[in-house]
């Protein structure tokens, strides 16, 4: 429902559809299992989740950017509603993202792995509201009144009714009742004016601490190399400050 909920708003998110695995395939197919810390992990048979993959022949595919290619993402505006989102809905992991390289070396970003939606994968987790943050806040791009607005108003505009219908197409053994209960309650926050202004202020002001710390750090940061690909992005370390602010500040130069 991540990805259904991400589609509505407007967000780049993969296709996707319920697959069958079954022993026979796993078998044959080690290339599917899982990478964990302690070696492979064999899934389990059933239905899953099959999204699809973004790559392809001479498609270059990023995970990490170096802050000279953040400027060529073309949708970085999208990463403010992202995150909106992802703290409406309690998601409780960083923010994924792929980059897909387009014409004359611009980059498209993809919304990916929403597992962690709606309190986590049995809908039991809470975290503070950072935690759901794009690893690099180079991403976001400074924002005036009116587009924070324009975020408010995706928000308020949801079908709320034609996700329901979704819902109840999404196999049984996926819904779990503590996870159907946050994400009724991620719809009552999307809803609410209110909410979404002050998450809104606390999100734009929180980057632009971290900006003016970058900034006052500037000979200290680290640099990437020009291109990654990782399979995984390790979760933050941040925590949690609890700022209200109303006033948007431009980027640091």
């Amino acid at each position: 429902m991540g990805c259904e909920l991400y589609r509505a708003c407007g967000l780049s998110v993969s296709k996707w559809k319920p697959l069958l695995l079954t022993d026979a395939f796993l078998d044959e197919n080690p290339g599917s299992w899982i990478q964990t810390a302690d070696g492979n992990l064999r899934p389990s048979t059933g239905l899953c989740f099959g999204s699809r993959y973004l790559g392809g022949v001479d498609v270059r595919l990023l995970e990490i950017l170096p802050g000279t290619s953040i400027s060529k993402v073309r949708n970085r505006k999208a990463f403010w509603l992202a995150w909106l989102i992802d703290i409406c809905s309690q998601h409780v992991d960083n923010r994924q993202v792929l980059f897909t390289e387009q014409a004359k070396g611009a980059l498209k970003a993809t919304f990916i792995d929403n597992g962690h939606l709606f309190g986590g994968p049995k809908g039991e987790l809470s975290k503070a509201f950072i935690a759901s943050r794009y690893l690099d806040s180079r991403i976001y791009p400074s924002v005036t009144s009116g587009q924070v607005r324009g975020f408010i108003g995706v928000a308020e505009s949801l079908d709320v009714d034609k996700l329901w219908l979704r819902v109840q197409h999404i196999p049984t053994e996926w819904k779990k009742p503590s996870a159907l209960r946050r994400f009724a309650e991620s719809l009552d926050r999307l809803a609410t004016a209110s909410v979404l202004q002050h998450t809104l202020d606390t999100m734009v002001d929180t980057v632009q601490r971290d900006r003016n710390s970058e900034c006052n750090n500037a000979p200290d940061r680290r640099k990437l190399p020009s291109s990654v690909l990782r399979y995984r992005v390790q979760p933050s370390t941040a925590e949690q400050r609890a700022i209200s602010l109303p006033v948007y500040y431009p980027a640091c130069a």
